[in-house]
C-alpha cells in the first residue's frame, strides 16, 4: 500500500507541473494588454553573458498599450534595444536616451486566432504530459501487481490515477476555456 501511495503522489505531482507549465505558457500568449511578463524570454547580452532582461533593467507598464524598460546601467539602452529586437515578439523599441518605450499594438482578429491556436496546442501538450504520467503510474502499478500486490488494490489504484487524470485534464480544459475568452475579448 505504501508504493501504491508513493505512486499517487509523485503522479499527482508530474500532472501538477504540466499545468503549472501550462499556465507560465499561458502567461507568455500576450492577449493585447501590456505586461512586463511579455519580455520574461528576452536575454540581453551583459558583458559576454546571457543575462535575463529583468535583472539588467526595471520593466513597468505605465498604462495598458506602453511597456516601459529602464536600464540599470546607460550604457545597456542599445543591447537591451537589440535583444528585444532579436527576441521577434513583434515590438517595435524607441529609444528615447533615457530608457525604452514599446507601444504594444492592437491584436488584429487573425493574430488573435493565432494565439488561440498557440494557447490550444500548449494546452494539448500539458495533456500529453498528463497522460504520460498517467502512462508511468499505470506501469509501475502492473509491476508491482506481478510482484504479489493483489489485484482489487491494483485496480483501484489504476482507477485512482484515472480519476486523477481525468481532473487534471479538466483543469487544462478550464484554463484554455479562460484563456481563449482573455484573447478573444476585443
Amino acid at each position: 500500500m505504501e508504493e501504491i501511495d508513493f505512486i499517487l503522489d509523485s503522479t499527482k505531482e508530474l500532472m501538477e507541473g504540466s499545468l503549472s507549465h501550462l499556465e507560465k505558457e499561458f502567461l507568455n500568449i500576450r492577449a493585447g494588454k501590456a505586461s512586463p511578463a511579455m519580455l520574461g524570454g528576452v536575454k540581453v547580452d551583459y558583458y559576454g553573458s546571457a543575462t535575463p532582461l529583468s535583472q539588467v533593467a526595471n520593466i513597468n507598464t505605465p498604462d495598458a498599450r506602453t511597456i516601459s524598460v529602464t536600464p540599470w546601467e546607460k550604457n545597456m539602452l542599445h543591447p537591451i534595444e537589440k535583444a528585444i529586437m532579436i527576441a521577434n515578439l513583434g515590438f517595435n523599441p524607441m529609444n528615447n536616451g533615457d530608457n525604452i518605450i514599446i507601444s504594444v499594438p492592437a491584436l488584429t482578429e487573425e493574430r488573435r486566432r493565432d494565439l488561440v491556436k498557440q494557447a490550444k496546442s500548449e494546452a494539448e501538450d500539458a495533456k500529453i504530459g498528463i497522460r504520460n504520467a498517467r502512462k508511468e503510474a499505470n506501469t509501475d502499478i502492473k509491476k508491482l501487481e506481478k510482484d504479489g500486490l493483489s489485484e482489487d488494490v491494483c485496480k483501484g489504484a489504476e482507477e485512482e490515477v484515472q480519476d486523477l487524470t481525468n481532473a487534471y485534464i479538466k483543469k487544462v480544459d478550464e484554463l484554455l476555456v479562460a484563456k481563449e475568452a482573455e484573447i478573444m475579448k476585443v
